[in-house]
């Protein structure tokens, strides 16, 4: 049991440092270089602000669910998929 908490707080920490950094670098530590940088009209920096912090997260949940469907499935606590 200590070694799949060991697993799965490895992963929380692997994803939530990949959000920080999309989220708080991308968004406000580096805004001003990334504004030099224009996609269709807008500048990287306010996209990463206002968007791609929201889309990174939602592709994070996506990974971390099928990160932990193979972790649960390789302890033994996988659920049957019949309902």
């Amino acid at each position: 049991m200590k070694e799949y908490w060991k697993h799965n707080l490895k992963y929380l920490v692997f994803l939530l440092t990949i959000w920080f950094l999309v989220s708080f670098g991308a968004g406000i530590i580096f805004v001003t270089q990334l504004n030099e940088v224009k996609i269709a009209g807008f500048k990287l920096g306010f996209w990463f602000a206002q968007q791609g912090a929201i889309y990174t997260f939602v592709i994070l949940i996506i990974v971390y669910i099928r990160l932990m469907n193979k972790l649960d499935q390789k302890f033994g606590f996988h659920e049957d998929d019949n309902f």
